[in-house]
């Protein structure tokens, strides 16, 4: 099965200015990144999204990822997105699936502790995230695989080394990292 025929499925391309589902293989050199997307939906909610596979498995978070050691957030397990995804901020139209304004609140790269896909089938991935605010060891835990959706927790393991930041940067939309106003070419730079 095309891992991005649900994301296909639930947009409308020609209405829609979000990246087009297309599977893309990176070479083994890369690192794999990591995206946390600011989304104002019908809900404020925070989109987890890691590379694997030339695609980024994605989770909603509904209070976004907690920088405190220990501390869980739910994470419901939504549709795989392309890897483009990973740059895409702006606004979803009205009346499309997760209408609403999207920002890129954290990014950088990740690197699993052991087999990603062991990781995910099993229900436990532990991987060590290099971002902008999120840095250090997480977890991933699955809580339940009932109904359409799995629900997992998202735990930090360790205090960051580098960065010590607090969970109130969730709640303040000046520390956002880019905006739609600002262009591609400063975003690189980071």
């Amino acid at each position: 099965m095309n891992p991005l025929q649900e994301y296909t499925r639930k947009r409308n391309f020609r209405v829609t200015s979000e990246p087009k589902a297309r599977i893309l293989k990176k070479t083994k050199s890369k690192p794999l990144i990591f995206v946390v997307q600011e989304h104002h939906a019908s809900h404020l909610h925070y989109d987890f999204r890691l590379e694997l596979d030339g695609v980024l498995k994605s989770w909603a978070v509904p209070k976004g990822p907690s920088t405190t050691p220990g501390e869980k957030r739910l994470a419901v397990e939504v549709e795989d997105h392309p890897l483009g995804y990973a740059e895409f901020h702006g606004d979803i139209p009205e009346g499309e699936y997760g209408a609403g304004h999207v920002e890129i609140w954290d990014h950088g790269t990740w690197l699993s502790n052991g087999d990603p896909h062991d990781g995910l089938e099993k229900g436990h991935l532990e991987f060590t995230l290099k971002g902008s605010r999120l840095q250090g060891d997480w977890m991933l835990i699955r809580t339940r695989f009932s109904g359409k959706k799995a629900q997992w927790l998202l735990i930090k393991r360790s205090k960051p080394a580098e960065l010590a930041r607090t969970s109130s940067n969730l709640t303040h939309p000046e520390k956002i990292l880019f905006t739609a106003e600002e262009p591609k070419k400063k975003r690189r730079r980071s």
